[in-house]
Parts: structure tokens; C-alpha cells; sequence
């Protein structure tokens, strides 16, 4: 009789675990907001580049600590929409991990969007980036690119942020 228990008890704990979609990999967060760009638009390029923690290491090299990373795309200008081209998301070693848009996207006068790097998502590891590329009109200030970095465990809370800068 124990075994039968034992067995149904197994099952309830296995059959539990579900799997769980990553948010930050979502297609449909970028769909909408897809934005043609005329060729005959005078925009000025840019790209810029955001070190991301997705873990960090913890009392020693061989322990790492979890994060979830937020990174916030924002439009300072408050009179031009703006137009990301490209937000790609590469590993510890350069890899590229994941692209989330294939298509340009826009930003309206002083809008935000976020990626979200869930916690469980480690494919960053503890020395992840951003590489954005962008197109602003010519005169609008550019584009600004955060990312805030945070965990709770118990009663212990860390967090932090980082700030772009521009490459090209």
C-alpha cells in the first residue's frame, strides 16, 4: 500500500513540472510596433552597445547568482519618432544568442519598451551584451539604453543598472 502512495505522490511531483516560456524571446512584443523606413528619409545611424548580467558571480568564480536583466529602449526626443533597426543579445564569449527583431521598429516621442531577460535565462551568462542599432532624424537626440539588473532571494535584494554607450 506504501508503494502505491509512493507512486501516486511521484507522478503529482513529476507531473508538475511545466515548461515555462522565456518573455523576453516573444515575437509578438515587437510585431506591432514594425515601422517601414523611406530610403529617401535623411536619418542619421547609430549603434550603440549595452554590457548586460544576466548571472554574477557570488562569494567565489565557481558560484553564480541569477538575475533577471530589464533593458529599457527609450525615445528622448519629445517631438521625432525614432527607429530601432536591430537588438541583438550575445553570450560571455561574443555569441550571438538571440536577435529580437527582424524588422525595424519605432518609438514614439518619449516612449519605452523593455526587453526582459528572465532570471531563469543563463544563456547570457555572466558577461552579456547588447549591440542596437538605430535611426534617428537628423537633429533628434538619441536614443537611450539602460539596463537594470535585479534578484530577491529571502530577504536579500540586489540590484543595478548599466548605460550604453555609442560605438558608431
Amino acid at each position: 500500500m506504501k508503494i502505491k502512495y509512493l507512486i501516486i505522490a511521484l507522478v503529482l511531483v513529476l507531473g508538475c513540472n511545466e515548461t515555462k516560456e522565456i518573455s523576453s524571446i516573444n515575437p509578438e512584443n515587437w510585431s506591432k510596433r514594425t515601422a517601414n523606413i523611406s530610403t529617401k528619409d535623411s536619418l542619421e545611424y547609430g549603434k550603440s552597445y549595452l554590457s548586460i548580467y544576466s548571472q554574477i558571480y557570488s562569494m567565489s568564480e565557481h558560484k553564480t547568482h541569477n538575475l533577471t536583466a530589464m533593458v529599457s529602449l527609450r525615445n528622448t526626443s519629445d517631438t521625432d519618432t525614432i527607429y530601432l533597426l536591430k537588438a541583438k543579445y550575445f553570450d560571455t564569449h561574443g555569441v550571438l544568442v538571440r536577435t529580437y527583431f527582424e524588422k525595424p521598429i519605432f518609438l514614439a516621442p518619449m516612449e519605452t519598451t523593455e526587453i526582459i531577460i528572465d532570471e531563469i535565462d543563463t544563456s547570457g551568462g555572466t558577461g552579456s551584451n547588447f549591440i542596437f542599432e538605430w535611426n534617428i532624424p537628423k537633429g533628434c537626440p538619441e536614443p537611450l539604453f539602460e539596463g537594470i539588473m535585479n534578484s530577491t532571494v529571502g530577504q536579500q535584494g540586489l540590484s543595478f543598472t548599466t548605460k550604453a554607450i555609442r560605438i558608431k
